[in-house]
């Protein structure tokens, strides 16, 4: 008998999101031999150039997404993972007061059920045993955040069902959903207080003084994956995004001998299981048994 790899989706809106939420923790499964997919529900094509450093505006949506499609092919390979479109376009961040309307025909307004057929019909085809995906606020409030997580809440609650969007293959039951927490309160003060008693400065100071005025209440850490490995993995990942990653700024400002010492792992919360786990977990398979098949 021999055992098949366990299999992890990380279900995403844009290409970069990918590399800015658990990507290390991707590229450890990977690495060690699980096979990984990573999906982008958009194609980012709205989304706008972030780097000071990339030299040139690109304001149409066709030649942006073809830019961003070179830029998540590149950021596959430095995870080492696989990845599939879901083939919605980007709603955009609406920005104004009152905020405008989100364009016609973005995925925020797809209908629920052609969205999320379309992820079903991934899961029921990939099979993976762990997804991993936003929690309801989306982890901040972008529309097209928030529209991910309902569309990978569905397709992980309805993919198993034979009932459900017919057509789409056969039936997969997803063992586990996890919803990323990469910028806990917990992760932003401790990098915080480090960077300041090394005599750095920190770029989570106005973030750690927000939190604690409006005395924000993180949503629970069940799962912390130990990555500092795969953080040059992940590096890797986001400056091939070079439309949105600065390779000087945000993302990079943290030395990544303190990252490693002070907080060398990436949080999720684990919102359903399908198998019997014990908290806190150290493994997203934790509780999830090898499957095996014949020679």
């Amino acid at each position: 008998m021999t055992t098949t790899p366990m299999r992890l989706m990380a279900v995403h809106a844009h290409p970069d999101d990918e590399s800015s939420k658990g990507a290390a923790t991707t590229a450890r499964y990977a690495a060690q031999g699980y096979e990984v997919l990573v999906v982008s529900c958009t194609g980012g094509e709205r989304g706008s150039v972030l780097n000071p450093n990339y030299g040139r505006e690109i304001p149409e949506l066709e030649p942006m997404r073809a830019v961003r499609e070179v830029e998540m092919r590149h950021a596959a390979q430095a995870l080492g993972v696989k990845h599939r479109w879901l083939g919605f376009v980007d709603s955009g961040l609406p920005e104004g007061d009152p905020l405008p309307p989100v364009p016609d025909g973005s995925f925020a307004l797809v209908p629920l059920e052609v969205s999320a057929r379309e992820l079903v019909k991934l899961v029921r085809e990939f099979r993976p045993h762990v997804m991993t995906t936003y929690d309801p606020s989306g982890g901040y409030p972008h529309p097209d955040h928030i529209r991910c997580h309902v569309v990978a809440k569905e397709a992980f609650d309805q993919a198993g069902d034979p009932d459900a969007y017919e057509g789409t293959g056969q039936p997969w039951e997803v063992s586990k959903l996890y919803y990323n927490h990469d910028f806990s309160t917990a992760r932003i003060t401790a990098l915080h207080e480090s960077m300041l008693e090394a005599g750095y400065e920190s770029p989570y100071g106005e973030w750690v003084t927000a939190r604690a005025e409006r005395g924000v209440v993180d949503r629970e850490v069940t799962t912390r994956i130990e990555c500092s490995e795969y953080f040059p993995a992940r590096d890797g990942a986001l400056r091939a995004h070079a439309t949105q990653i600065d390779p000087d700024g945000f993302f990079f400002a943290v030395p990544r001998e303190l990252e490693a010492r002070v907080w060398p792992f990436e949080e999720y919360e684990l919102a359903v299981s399908r198998v019997s786990t014990a908290l806190p977990e150290t493994d997203l398979f934790a509780g999830i048994p090898a499957e095996t098949e014949g020679h």
